[in-house]
C-alpha cells in the first residue's frame, strides 16, 4: 500500500523515486568527475575515456538479460560507437569526450522513453544524470584551461 510519502498523482511513486534516482546520478557523476585524481599517473582524457567506454557496455548486459538478439546486436553496435569516440578522445580534443558523454546521456533519455531494452526502469535516468554531470564538468574544465594530455 502506498503511503503519503510515496504517493503522487495517479497513485504512482514513480516521480518521487525517479527524482531520487536522478539525485544519485548527480552524486555518482560528481564522483566520476573526480576519478582523474584517483588515477593521477594517467592523463585525465584517458580516465574519462575509460569511464565513457565502461558505461557504454552496461547496456550490453541489459540487452543480454532482455534476451532478444536484435537488442543485443544493436546495443553492441552502440557500445562500440562510444568506444570509438572514447578512444579518439584519449589523444584528440577533450570536446570529443564532452560529445561522447552528452550523447550517451541522450541515448539514456531515449532508452527511458522508448524502453528499447526491457528491464532498465531506473537505470537510464540515473545514467543520464551521471553522463550530463560529467559532460558539463569537462566543459568547465576545458573553459578553465585544464590540460587533458601531458
Amino acid at each position: 500500500m502506498a503511503t503519503a510519502s510515496t504517493r503522487s498523482v495517479g497513485g504512482s511513486a514513480a516521480p518521487r523515486s525517479m527524482r531520487r534516482v536522478i539525485v544519485w546520478g548527480i552524486v555518482v557523476g560528481a564522483v566520476q568527475v573526480a576519478t582523474p585524481l584517483a588515477f593521477w599517473w594517467l592523463d585525465a582524457a584517458t580516465v574519462y575515456a575509460v569511464g565513457l567506454a565502461a558505461i557504454a557496455f552496461v547496456y550490453i548486459g541489459f540487452a543480454v538479460a532482455d534476451g532478444r538478439v536484435h537488442i543485443v546486436v544493436a546495443e553492441c553496435a552502440v557500445a562500440m560507437a562510444f568506444v570509438v569516440v572514447a578512444a579518439a578522445g584519449i589523444t584528440g580534443t577533450a570536446w570529443l569526450l564532452v560529445a561522447g558523454f552528452a550523447a550517451h546521456g541522450v541515448k539514456d533519455a531515449w532508452q527511458h522513453r522508448s524502453s528499447f531494452v526491457s528491464g532498465t526502469r531506473w537505470w537510464p535516468p540515473f545514467c543520464a544524470a551521471v553522463d550530463w554531470v560529467v559532460a558539463l564538468a569537462i566543459v568547465l574544465e576545458i573553459v578553465l584551461g585544464t590540460r587533458f594530455h601531458t
